[in-house]
């Protein structure tokens, strides 16, 4: 893209901006165009596109940002694909949508803009009064009948950040071919409609809401509950240190554990929502950093366990002390075998276990999980990373009949222990996790103690991720030559380990690189992802973000229960100087 142009599309996007501040910004550059050249092109070198989790990037001015121009036509041409999909109820008036926002810096404004624009095409509108988090908007949809839905967040990312998730009418985000069309449909905007509060309100075309959706979700977290009795008898003698990051999950997360009897002591420093995460690099329960002062006092008040959620309350994070006291930091795989061995030991124990029950797990996550699908009786169902392909087939369970859901997880740190939503739930997984800890603390056992129970019975895993990052225009182009390279090289050793198979999503096969004419058909939707299947159980994969400028790397190692857990630390160990290497390789 030369200069011309792009000062062409920046000019464009100063027509359309509504909100000066991000006008300012470009207009800034564009004074100085030289100077700026190579900002100028980060921010109009693209639109901003739904990936897995619909839109997401720095805030800003500029195509390639996030800001109300980009906000405006996003859900203009969401509301345009809803109306041409449901033709019907559009010329009814009866197509309906409800808005959630997070604590992220102009995530209210963003969400205000939505609702309006929502309304001003025909949608009766649900909009928040404050902040909630994203399991609560996928609730809300399937609670008010609603056609969409969108909640404004970032997720766990850095604060610069902000977002935008879009809901279908199931309560899961939009998978193809809607995204796809919503794409072509945001692409085609020439207007946008809006129409002010007052006026939307007036209509009845926007309804604010608050406590008749808290209420019924903080009820649905307790009903999922299995031992009722248990937490009656054990809560008082359970403390519980709990931080939201700075996020939306402290009014929820408190309100369910007290409501259970359980002593819940929040970070008093993180407690209060602020989009500036100032406590923190990254609000992020993935990362111990985030943990660090949860950790500290936990340490003080002698806690059983540590609880976190990220800024949208969907992610769920933990620690729990070992035998010296020291704090160990639970992994979102580690945790996601312990909640469903819970879940299984627990149905089984009351007689509650359905039918042809399943378990869901995307492709990137421990396959821990299968050994004891296999062991129990379990169907376990594969499915493409991000949480709405595990709603996906959620909902294919639903419509067979073949198999009954009753538990559902990826690895950064995403569970569901419910069928009432369609995405992940940190305030049900923190209930469910202080079930848990009650249930084994009655059997004279920790949660370590538990995992290394079942590491002893289904070998142990250790796992991994590395992200490298390529931001910029050229960091596109990047990425998708290091895909390309590793689909041609078709590797055949990994870190000293033969590759007995590789699976290629994006063409849907299968193969051995020994034996690359003996290709095998799959059956998952096309995703950029490549998987390596070593000799000894291992797997690597490698996936481009959908919302981010950065190639992930995934490691599930594991060594038998006679090698122990070493074995698998020291395999982790090599596959990440494997993958460093061959990253490099493919950079010269």
């Amino acid at each position: 893209m030369d200069k011309s142009e792009i000062i062409e599309r920046a000019k464009a996007y100063i027509a359309q901006e509504e909100d000066a501040a991000f006008k300012s910004e470009v207009e800034a550059l564009i004074a100085d165009a030289d100077a700026n050249l190579a900002e100028l092109e980060d921010r109009f070198y693209r639109d901003l596109e739904f990936g897995t989790g619909g839109l997401r990037g720095v805030i800003g001015g500029g195509t390639n940002r996030m800001n109300t121009y980009v906000i405006n036509h996003a859900t203009q041409g969401l509301a345009n694909y809803f109306i041409k999909t449901f033709p019907e109820k559009a010329a009814k008036g009866e197509l309906k949508a409800v808005v959630a926002y997070d604590s992220r810096k102009y995530s209210d404004v963003f969400a205000e803009y939505t609702a309006r624009i929502f309304a001003a095409n025909g949608f009766t509108t649900y909009l928040f009064t404050g902040l909630r988090p994203t399991p609560e908007l996928s609730f809300a949809i399937r609670t008010l009948g609603c056609d969409t839905g969108v909640v404004v967040t970032a997720s766990h990312n850095p604060p610069q950040y902000n977002g935008y998730k879009a809901y279908w009418n199931d309560g899961a985000q939009v998978i193809e071919p809607h995204d796809k069309g919503i794409i072509d449909e945001v692409n085609a905007v020439q207007e946008v409609k809006t129409v002010s509060k007052e006026e939307a309100i007036k209509a009845g075309k926007l309804i604010l809401i608050d406590k008749e959706i808290d209420e019924p979700f903080w009820a649905m977290c307790k009903e999922n509950l299995f031992r009722p009795d248990l937490i009656k008898e054990m809560a008082g003698s359970v403390k519980i240190v709990y931080t939201p990051l700075h996020g939306t999950g402290a009014m929820h997360v408190e309100k369910v554990l007290g409501d259970l009897g359980l002593k819940v002591i929040t970070v008093p420093e993180q407690r209060e929502p602020d989009g500036t995460f100032h406590t923190v690099e990254k609000p992020n329960p993935e990362e111990a950093p985030a943990l660090k002062m949860a950790v500290e006092l936990a340490e003080k008040e002698k806690a059983d366990v540590v609880m976190a959620t990220d800024p949208d309350a969907d992610r769920f994070g933990s620690a729990v002390p070992d035998a010296n006291g020291k704090y160990v930091l639970i992994t979102g795989n580690q945790m996601g075998v312990l909640l469903a061995d819970y879940i299984i030991t627990t149905r089984k124990e009351l007689g509650k276990m359905p039918a042809n029950p399943g378990i869901i797990r995307s492709i990137v996550t421990s396959p821990m999980v299968d050994r004891m699908c296999e062991a129990n009786g379990i169907y376990l169902s594969e499915c493409l990373t991000g949480f709405k392909w595990i709603a996906n087939h959620m909902e294919k369970f639903l419509a067979t009949g073949e198999h009954t859901y009753i538990f559902g997880f990826e690895e950064s740190y995403g569970y569901t222990v419910e069928d009432a939503i369609r995405d992940k739930d940190g305030v049900s997984a923190a209930a469910m996790c202080a079930e848990m800890t009650m249930y084994w603390r009655s059997k004279g056992k920790s949660l370590l103690d538990r995992l290394y129970e079942l590491y002893a019975e289904y070998g142990f895993f250790e796992d991994a991720a590395i992200s490298q990052n390529f931001p910029g225009s050229s960091g596109v182009e990047t990425m998708k030559k290091i895909m390309a390279d590793l689909r041609e090289k078709g590797l055949k050793t990994l870190g000293g380990k033969k590759v007995l198979c590789i699976r290629d999503v994006q063409k849907s096969i299968v193969f051995d690189p020994a034996n690359p004419a003996g290709k095998k058909d799959i059956d998952l939707p096309k995703s950029n992802v490549l998987q390596f299947f070593l000799e000894g159980g291992s797997v690597v994969s490698a996936r481009p973000s959908g919302t981010e400028p950065k190639i992930k790397f995934y490691i599930n190692a594991t060594a038998s229960s006679a090698n122990g857990l070493d074995a698998a630390r020291k395999e982790t160990a090599e596959l990440r100087a494997a993958i460093a290497a061959e990253i490099a390789e493919l950079l010269k």
